[in-house]
């Protein structure tokens, strides 16, 4: 059975590219069908926790004395995932968007272990993600090629930079203008203010280490309302992956699935599986997908002009290894064993927690959704650093202690309820995010004897982090000691010897783009070399990790790719 013959687009997942592709192509007059595989979830009406209290959860949102870590392992979250969230906040602050690993599993090696979150939904991960927008640089799109590790990026900054100008205005960043050449400034709102002693932090490192800038994060919740889009200015709830139907962060939800569906160009398909793109041999171009039908399993095509891949960075590489035909018998633009290859997640996990004297009158007001930044300092202007390539970014906030410092302290009867009253002591946290290294090995694959439950190959990853990485860590982990002691701050927590390095929920590779068809999949327009009308925009894109969040570089690889197409469209060239 045949949906429909005449889609201008196919657009394939929902979240931050796949809404941004649907906006995109629908604006300029293409007739879109987007295609997500969960249920649907409606902007403010679906979002049922988003008002409620902690004592209206169960054990007030916090974790269930009845579980343990390793239970919950599979979800990917921990405490440092999402600004101190619970690590059972899948299952009690936003139920419904995370999916069970139990019932999607998929697998690793036994000497690999790798955390894959994810958001089956309409807006996916764009309901949960952290919302850092941080540009990257000419220093990223350059490196592979000056150190000879992954293959040379395809673009530039300049071929970006409107893009990200385009993005930024249209999704609300709040940010400062700092005029750092290796973390571009944008279109920014003004930024969500540094408290007292994270002021007092970065008057103090700035002095001391001339060449590193401790700044506001540049981040995608609105500190100024576009109240003719319905957007409200963000509230300092900090309780944005519950959802937020003030619009004040940036999701598909918010912001661009409105715009799309104000066209009447789009056609929105929830509960539908892509499980194959289809290849016609007579043309050389993709003809539709397959879809499933999540809720009856019923199997149905949907055909159109172009497709726009956008499932998220693992999820669009196993889609295209699954598609093969006869042209591709190994997945589907395949001619150079790229695909699969070059998987990368920044290597991070890793914090460094420092107590600080004082300052006990000085407080904040509401509950900021983010920390702030110290970008990279290694490899970078003056600085050389043999030791290791590349870089890091440190996200850091000073905040105090909440009423646990007291109720789980010392004391009893009287004296323990007037501690449980009081805010507990400053302190320091330093969360870091390492470059990962494009590396062959590191690859994605389908396993060849487990299956899912609709019957298809689950999806076997294989990432590890190499000695690079860690050393990039080992120095982190050393500047922050080394900032927060000299800042007067006591370090109470910090890696042992031999930690675990784990991802930081930002997968990329497995589609690369590159200059040369031999040795990528994409060129720099995300379009596939071997199947002109087939574009992939999300992650799996791209050539290198960079050092920093990324998602703001996928948002404008799919606008610049968007419009591109419509025109390559409209002169009939696919």
């Amino acid at each position: 059975m045949s949906i429909s013959k005449d889609f201008d687009a196919i657009v394939i997942g929902s979240g931050i590219t796949g809404g941004w592709a649907a906006k995109e192509l629908t604006h300029r007059g293409l007739k879109v069908a987007m295609i997500e595989r969960g249920r649907m979830v409606e902007h403010g009406t679906d979002y049922a926790t988003e008002t409620l209290a902690p004592w209206e959860f169960d054990y007030r949102a916090q974790r269930d004395p009845a579980a343990t870590h390793e239970g919950l392992a599979g979800y990917g979250m921990s405490n440092a995932n999402l600004n101190g969230a619970s690590s059972l906040y899948p299952l009690t602050e936003a139920p419904g968007f995370f999916v069970a690993p139990e019932d999607h599993p998929y697998q690793t090696p036994q000497d690999a272990p790798f955390n894959w979150t994810r958001a089956y939904v309409m807006g996916g991960r764009s309901l949960v993600w952290g919302r850092k927008c941080f540009r990257m640089s000419d220093l990223d799109f350059t490196a592979n090629k000056l150190d000879g590790h992954g293959t040379d990026w395809p673009i530039r900054y300049a071929d970006l930079a409107p893009w990200y100008d385009h993005v930024e205005s249209f999704i609300g960043v709040s940010g400062s203008t700092e005029g750092i050449a290796h973390l571009p400034d944008g279109q920014f709102q003004p930024p969500m203010a540094l408290n007292h002693v994270e002021q007092k932090f970065k008057e103090w490192m700035e002095a001391h280490y001339p060449g590193r800038k401790f700044i506001p994060s540049r981040l995608a919740n609105m500190t100024e309302a576009k109240p003719d889009e319905g957007r409200s200015n963000c509230q300092y709830r900090n309780l944005c992956a519950r959802g937020c139907s003030f619009g004040a962060y940036f999701s598909t939800q918010s912001s661009t699935l409105p715009a799309a569906q104000a066209t009447g160009l789009l056609t929105v398909l929830t509960d539908s599986r892509v499980v194959s793109i289809e290849h016609d041999p007579a043309t050389r171009r993709a003809s539709g997908v397959r879809v499933r039908n999540t809720a009856t399993g019923a199997t149905t095509t949907v055909t159109g002009r172009t497709i726009f891949l956008c499932a998220s960075s693992f999820n669009s590489t196993a889609l295209l290894l699954q598609s093969t035909s006869e042209a591709f018998p190994t997945g589907l633009g395949n001619t150079s064993d790229v695909l699969g290859r070059y998987i990368m997640d920044h290597a991070s996990g890793v914090q460094v927690v420092a107590h600080v004297p004082g300052y006990q009158d000085r407080n904040y007001t509401g509950f900021r959704p983010t920390n702030h930044f110290i970008p990279r300092f290694r490899n970078v202007g003056g600085d050389t650093s043999p030791a290791f390539l590349r870089g890091y970014g440190i996200q850091l906030d000073a905040a105090r202690a909440n009423w646990e410092a007291g109720a789980f302290g010392a004391g009893i009867g009287d004296d323990l309820k007037r501690k449980a009253r009081q805010r507990g002591d400053w302190r320091l946290r330093f969360n870091l995010f390492a470059e990962t290294l494009p590396d062959a090995e590191n690859r994605l694959t389908l396993d060849p004897a487990a299956r899912d439950k609709d019957g298809i190959a689950q999806i076997r990853v294989a990432l590890r982090f190499g000695a690079n990485e860690r050393r990039l860590l080992d120095d982190a982990i050393a500047q922050s000691v080394e900032m927060a002691e000299g800042f007067g701050a006591t370090v109470v927590s910090r890696p042992g010897e031999g930690y675990a390095i784990k991802g930081a929920i930002h997968e990329m590779g497995g589609v690369r783009m590159g200059r040369d068809p031999a040795t990528s999949m994409l060129n720099g327009f995300n379009q596939m070399h071997a199947v002109e009308n087939v574009f992939v925009t999300d992650g799996s894109a791209m050539a290198s990790s960079a050092w920093q969040n990324p998602s703001l570089t996928y948002m404008a690889m799919t606008a610049r790719a968007a419009a591109y197409a419509v025109d390559e469209i409209r002169q009939g060239k696919i």
